[in-house]
């Protein structure tokens, strides 16, 4: 298997969510008279770009986020993950390329323009909490409505609205220094979703916390995001928590984007070695559903149904109480028989070492 960048992406298609953001060929490049580098066909001087005079934090990255999709931008540090959700908002300037949100050109927004789209239809929320320590959790999370110039009256009420969202309730005077780690990052969350944005950009935001608290933030994560169904650009270095959060991925190295997919797709089909070294000690029956395990059907004497869009892992019991040769309905989320899952198909996936082909 060779290490050349390849990307698998999943455009809207009829039928699907539009796209929500769309970056095309976007570079950031650090040095001095980068322009120069830059041909009339839009292309770079390769030569000089690896000469050492300059940096290329984000190569060529292209990619559409689908509108209520959790789409995961993950890489070690110094990959450019957060140096392209910089870009995608402009708060740092890309140095070419095409960033469309809700099909608006962001690359032709004026900063007058740009930082209204931040006010009204962006949320962020970054690994640092940023909290004012002279604002309780309700002065900080009404923060950016009270930028927008809503009268205090409606953006405490808006603000107490997601304080519970968040599960703040009964905290809404405590200040920053009064709250532990997990729940002042709650406070950042709360204060991001305040103002009800259409795209929500986290960076590395739970990275700062300590292993069970982190986990605790995911799931809440999880949650709000069943109960909200927002667009979500999320950053991050961990694997685990990339497959744990995101419909698709994006895995980043020297600034390139290696490969785009679900959390199944890059397992069972890593398109480079580099990838298929993140996904060596994931458990395979923690990533694939049932679906993607699934045979045709053949008869109907099963021995129990699984579902189709669950991990075999949440289903694992079941399957491997059964008896040798037992066989599986498969449905989908409305309840119709998709296909069959037999249980050996299970076991050799648990017993089969992870090779690299």
């Amino acid at each position: 298997m060779s290490d050349a960048p390849a990307t698998t992406d999943n455009p809207a298609v009829a039928g699907q969510p539009a796209a929500k953001l769309s970056c095309k060929h976007v570079w950031k490049i650090f040095g001095d008279n980068v322009p120069s580098l830059i041909g009339v066909d839009g292309s770079f001087d390769e030569a000089r770009l690896e000469s050492g005079e300059y940096i290329g934090a984000v190569r060529d990255a292209s990619f559409e986020v689908n509108d209520g999709e959790t789409f995961v931008i993950m890489g070690l540090s110094g990959s450019g993950k957060s140096t392209l959700l910089r870009c995608m908002t402009r708060l740092i300037e890309p140095s070419s390329g095409e960033i469309y949100f809700e099909s608006e050109d962001l690359m032709q927004a004026s900063e007058a323009q740009l930082i209204d789209m931040r006010r009204h239809k962006m949320g962020m929320v970054f690994q640092h909490f940023a909290l004012l320590p002279n604002r309780s959790v309700i002065g900080n999370v009404a923060l950016p409505l009270e930028v927008q110039g809503i009268g205090k009256a409606e953006r405490e009420q808006r603000a107490l609205e997601v304080i519970k969202l968040v599960g703040l309730e009964g905290r809404e005077q405590y200040y920053p220094r009064e709250l532990s780690g997990g729940q002042q990052q709650r406070v950042g969350i709360a204060r991001s979703l305040a103002a009800e944005p259409d795209i929500w950009f986290l960076d590395e935001p739970f990275s700062a916390l300590d292993p069970l608290i982190r986990r605790e933030m995911q799931d809440e994560f999880m949650r709000l995001q069943n109960v909200l169904h927002k667009t979500i650009v999320f950053i991050t270095h961990d694997f685990d928590e990339a497959i744990r959060l995101g419909d698709r991925i994006a895995i980043m190295k020297d600034g390139a984007i290696i490969q785009i997919g679900t959390p199944e797709q890059l397992v069972l089909h890593p398109a480079t070695d580099y990838v298929e070294e993140f996904t060596q000690g994931i458990p395979r029956a923690k990533v694939l559903s049932a679906g993607a395990l699934m045979r045709d059907v053949d008869g109907d004497e099963f021995a129990g149904t699984v579902q189709a869009s669950v991990s075999i892992e949440t289903q694992l019991d079941a399957i491997l109480n059964a008896d040798r040769g037992a066989i599986f309905a498969v449905h989908d989320d409305q309840y119709n028989v998709v296909g069959a899952l037999p249980r050996e198909v299970v076991v050799e996936l648990l017993s089969a070492p992870q090779q690299k082909e």
